[in-house]
Parts: C-alpha cells; structure tokens; sequence
C-alpha cells in the first residue's frame, strides 16, 4: 500500500521550525569557553531529530546538512575537539541554510545552493581538522541469533541505571527487536538486543533516558546464515521493504481519514522529529509495553488559528445571548420565578468561566516574540562595532496571538533603533566612563487589562536640541517651550530621522511613525522616557485581548457607549466648587487637592445632554499613562463584558471611536477610545 505522506509533511515543517529556534537559543546562550554538557547534547539532539524527520520525508538537502552538522556536534559533546566562537557562528549559518531550505520544501521560497554549499564546506573543514586517531575496539565474538526474524544485534551498556530506569528502557527497546540476554556488572546494566533497526534508532531511544556519555551501543557481529536468512525473510513479508515501517510509524493514519481533511490535528508525541517514535511495532509487543508508550504521551494538539478564531467567535455570540437573557430576566418578580432567576445567574458564570478557558488558547508567551531578538542584536551589534548585552524579563508573560503577530515589527524597529542610535561604541562609553558593553533590556508585564512592554537601554539618550532642530527643518512647530515629553513624541513624525547618514540600517525617516500607528491601531499607545548621556526607555502598552473585554456602560443623552473597564479610576458626582473654569483651557476639576482636564464627552460626540452641569451628572476619573482626566457623562448604566466588534471593517474609522459591540437588547454600543480622547483633549 502506497502512503501519501504530503499530509504529514506540515507536521515536519512545524516542529523543524521549533527545533531550529531552539537551536538558535541554545547555540545565543551557550558559553563558549566552558559550555555545559547538557548544553551541547541538546543543540545535538536538535539537529538530529530534523535529520531523522528529513530522512523520512525524504528531504535529502536537509539531511545533508544535518549530517554534517551533527557529525561536527558530536565530536565537540564527546570532547574530541574544545568548542569555539567560529563554531557557534558555522552552526547559526547552517541554521538559517536549514531554515531556508524548510521554507523552500513548504514554501516553494528560492534556495540559495551556492550558500548551501559553502556551509556544508564549512561544517566540513571545522570537523576534518580535528580527526582524532581512535583505537580500533576489541573483537567481539560473532553470535549466531536464535530468531532469524532480525538481521542484526546490539550491546547497550549503561552506567547507573535505576531499577525503574532500566525497566523503561527495556519496554522501549522491546519496540526495536527483541532483548534476548540480559547482564549487570557492578553499576552497568548490559542489554543484547537482535532488532533491523539501525544504531542511530538505539541511541535515539536511549537519549530520552540517559545522558550521552552513560551508555555506549556497540554492534554485535552475527552469522553470515544468520543474517542471509533475516534478509529473505524480510523481503518476503514486507515486499518492498520501505512502506511497512511508515504505515506503523504513523498509527493515527485510518482514524484521520474518517475526519474532516481540513482539520490538522496532530499528537506531538507522534512528532515526525522525533526519532524515538520512528520503530515498526512488532507484533510481540507486550500489552504492558503499550500502556507504558500511552502513558509517555502528551495530551498537547496543534490545531489551526482558524478553527480557534471560530470558535472564538461562537462564545462571543454566545456571550452576547447571555446578555440578552439577562437583560430580559431582570424584568422577572425574584420570587416567583427564583429557579429561572438562579439558572441564568449560574449561565452567566459558566459563560464567563468558558469566555476565559477560550480565550486562554489564543494567549502565548511574550517568548514567542523575545526568542526572534538575540540572534538580530547579536548579528546588529557586530555590524556596527558595538558591544552589547541582550536581557529579557517576562517571557513569560502572555498576550494574545493576533496581538503578538502584530507587535514583532514595532519592537523589532525600536530594538534595532536603540542599537544603532541609542548605544555607543565601546571607545565613547569608555570616554564616558561606561562599561564599553551596553545593556538592551525587553520586558513584558501585566498591569490591570493591559500588558506593558519596555525597550530600554543606557545609550546615549535622546538629544533634545537636534531633535527641535530637525523638527523645525522638517516644518514642524516646535517651540522651545515644549515639555520633554512632547520633544519626545516629534521622533515619530512621518519622515522624520536624526541620523547623519543614511544606511541600510537606519537614516530614511521610516519606521517610529510606522511604529506608533501599528500601536494605536491595536488600541495601545506608546511613551518615551530618556535622558541625556543616560538611555532611553520606550513603553508600549496594549490591551491584552482585542476580542472581549469588560466594559462600563454610560449613558450620554439617548446613546449608550462602553467604557474600557481598564481605564476606569472611579467615578464620583463633583460639587458645584470642586469645577473651575481656567482662562483658555477649558475647565477642570477638583479631586483629592488634585485638578484634573474635564472632558464634557456631549461635546466631542455632538449629543444633547441630559446635563449641562457637571454638578448634576457623574464624571469617570480614567487614567492613560499615568496622566488622569475626567469624563463627564449623563448617568452609569452597568458594568458588563462585551464582544469587541471592528467598526473600522464594516463602516470607517470614527475619531475617539475603538470599535462597537451588540448589547443585549440588541442595541449596538460604540466602544470609547480613552487614549485618543485624552490626547485629543491635550
């Protein structure tokens, strides 16, 4: 039976992307003059397990180049050669020639066979230079197997093994062939293995067990008949000796077919890159073996973005119904209709409860991001003769998926700008009586509903005088009253660029406009704080889900709009005193010995007001970047979660609009934009 095996491929693609960023972080954090052992078997590992996954697939420029690079890995783990910064570099170049050549097989993308080839080269001069002369080892007796099913034997020595350990690996190794002696001398446990398997499927399954240098596997020579009699024998049952193995290294394969072909969903621990679930199941397998093998299995599936953003969909239509309901029921006497009352209450939990695990899917680290950014700083760095030391904090942190697809690009440009504009060159950080090493710090963290990211670093900082200079070539108004905070914000003016010359780098005036509107787009905003000769730090905060969030409703006239619960301070009914009129800056009020801007929102949205005087009707205190405002409304009518729907899509962009939502009367609610409003109000 022939396999269409393009329906795995996908599967391969993924997880070589994953093993490839692994290897680059491994490869970014590795010391070089005193690697860690652990270190270098896991960049080992990495490289083959997508040889193993491209030799399947058969996928022979990969495995090519794997072969290489995992021979050269191998030889620096075993200490047969001492680790150096020209071997890092050789393994990030091969790297990225791996990656090309994925996106070639998946995209169809050009490959570049002449880097190709020099990298293999490469790869290949750094492991001839080094050839240790190694000492032929001593004869082992042939053997004559008893059972001619298999065509060759193995001894697997192992230093420390557990009981529990060697228990393990005996039901793994049962997988390959068949065990069929078994010797312990002193602290090593010794396994006779007759398997068709090769070595490398050995060792494969030992790794997930032991460390490399805990077991050796040796190959025991068998009979000539012997081996003759396996050979026939396996040609006769497997007729062409290749798809057997495939069809058992896939089990998943029959139940899938009675699926919908458009979902892909795929068991990570049937991972096409990892060799130590590429054996044949034999059929004297023990039932224990198998129970053993479901239990190492995880219970993580991938499945693609569109059925979860379906999904998230249905639960927003599905909060939306809950609404109503909840809407309509208020209407019910408490009493009489208690067991209806109660039941919705408890939908109205369960709702919630199944909006948040929904939502939760869609949410990954902020890593996902971070992990892009060593090798570019790395790379960057070099280039322009700067030294710098790259730190990350809150990777951990997550943040939506459309989100964090959307933010690579703005922190990528802020990363690159503090390279080359914001951190010296080593000799004028010594000048300056720095460390010649500049530090470039990404953070991420929660506050409230919002997740903040800084870009900092302790460069140069920025230069107010050039910038009001530049600001002025260009036609700005830019007087020399201006705060620093509003300096600040002209470096994003379309166009506008302080560097000297331009290079491929940096200097054409694109990008920090680029950045702040791909921010506000999102619903975040951006901030700057710098100081001369002491670095600058960039703050992005957005909100952490663009999907569903909780909102205050307000009232304005006949009109109800939300009021993004994550801006919201307080809300309080001022008296007459507390409101001041400033001559020509409109009027303010009096909270707690502090006057905030009042913003009569009827004004901005040309509403006739159930109240003209703020005394009548309630402000909102919101907050935006550590600056405060007040909104002055008609009335508060609730708090509830809503279903963020994009207004911009479906009608045009409204100024001080975010987006809309369905209320349950089935009424539609415009989402308020706080940042916009404060800013416009400045």
């Amino acid at each position: 039976m022939t396999i269409d095996m393009s329906q795995f491929f996908q599967v391969f693609f993924d997880e070589a992307d994953e093993l490839l960023a692994e290897m680059e972080k491994l490869l970014l954090a590795v010391d070089v003059l005193s690697p860690e052992p652990e270190d270098l078997n896991a960049i080992f590992r990495t490289a083959h397990s997508i040889k193993g996954g491209a030799s399947t697939f058969g996928l022979n420029d990969m495995s090519e180049v794997t072969h290489v690079l995992e021979s050269l890995l191998d030889k620096i783990r075993k200490g047969e050669m001492a680790l150096t910064a020209e071997h890092v570099d050789a393994f990030l170049i091969a790297k990225d020639i791996l990656k090309m050549q994925v996106n070639g097989h998946r995209l169809g993308t050009p490959v570049d066979q002449d880097a190709v080839g020099d990298a293999r080269m490469l790869l290949q001069s750094f492991s001839n230079e080094a050839a240790p002369v190694v000492a032929p080892p001593p004869p082992t007796p042939v053997i004559e197997l008893d059972n001619t099913e298999y065509k060759s034997a193995f001894k697997i020595e192992m230093a420390g093994l557990s009981e529990n350990d060697a228990k393990a690996l005996q039901v793994e190794l049962e997988l390959l062939g068949s065990i069929y002696k078994i010797e312990s001398e002193s602290d090593k446990t010794i396994f006779y293995l007759s398997t068709n398997e090769a070595a490398d499927d050995i060792v494969s399954i030992c790794l997930f067990i032991l460390n490399p240098d805990c077991f050796t596997v040796t190959e025991v020579p068998v009979s000539a008949q012997a081996a003759e009699q396996s050979k026939e024998k396996t040609e006769d049952e497997l007729g062409y000796g290749f798809f057997e193995p495939l069809d058992s290294m896939f089990p998943p394969l029959e139940s899938a077919s009675d699926s919908d072909k458009s979902t892909e969903l795929t068991m990570q621990a049937n991972s096409v890159a990892s060799p130590a679930n590429h054996v044949e199941k034999k059929s004297s397998v023990k039932k224990d073996a198998e129970k053993h093998i479901a239990s190492q299995e995880t219970s993580t599936i991938r499945v693609g973005i569109e059925k979860v953003d379906q999904l998230i969909n249905l639960i927003g239509e599905l909060v939306i119904t809950q609404a109503m309901l909840e809407q309509r029921t208020q209407e019910l006497d408490p009493i009489v209709h208690e067991r209806i009352l109660g039941s919705v209450a408890h939908l109205t939990r369960n709702t919630r409860d199944l909006q948040e695990a929904v939502m939760s899917i869609r949410m990954m680290p902020m890593d996902y991001v971070f992990s892009r950014f060593p090798r570019m700083v790395r790379d960057l760095a070099t280039k322009l003769g700067k030294k710098v030391d790259f730190i990350t904090h809150g990777a951990s942190t997550e943040l939506d998926k459309g989100l964090i697809e959307r933010i690579v690009d703005p922190l990528t440009h802020l990363v690159r700008n503090s390279i080359d504009h914001g951190i010296e060159i080593p000799a004028i950080r010594t000048q300056s009586g720095k460390s010649e090493i500049g530090k470039l710090s990404l953070s991420a963290v929660h506050q409230g509903g919002n997740i903040v990211i800084e870009v900092s670093d302790d460069g140069g900082g920025l230069n107010r005088e050039r910038i009001l200079s530049k600001a002025r070539e260009n036609g700005l108004v830019a007087p020399d009253s201006m705060s620093d905070s509003d300096v600040w914000q002209l470096i994003f003016a379309p166009g506008f660029s302080t560097a000297e010359i331009v290079t491929d780098v940096s200097g054409r005036g694109v990008g920090m406009d680029v950045v702040k509107r791909n921010i506000s787009a999102m619903g975040g905003v951006v901030d700057i704080r710098s100081a001369m000769g002491l670095g600058t730090t960039i703050t992005i905060s957005l909100p952490l889900t663009l999907a569903i969030l909780d909102g205050m409703s307000i009232k304005l006239g006949d009109e109800i709009y939300i009021l993004p619960l994550g801006f919201v301070v307080e809300s309080l009914q001022p008296a007459a005193v507390d409101v001041k009129e400033v001559s020509g800056k409109g009027t303010v009020v009096k909270v707690r010995d502090e006057y905030l801007p009042l913003v009569p929102l009827y004004q901005r949205f040309n509403l006739t007001p159930k109240f003209l005087n703020p005394s009548e009707g309630i402000l909102v205190i919101v907050e935006v970047d550590g600056k405060k405002a007040a909104l002055f409304v008609d009335d508060l009518v609730g708090q509830q979660q809503v279903v963020v729907k994009n207004i911009e899509s479906n009608y045009k962009k409204v100024p001080g609009i975010s987006g809309a939502t369905i209320l349950g009367d089935g009424g539609v609610a415009l989402i308020l934009d706080v940042s916009a409003l404060l800013r416009s109000n400045r």
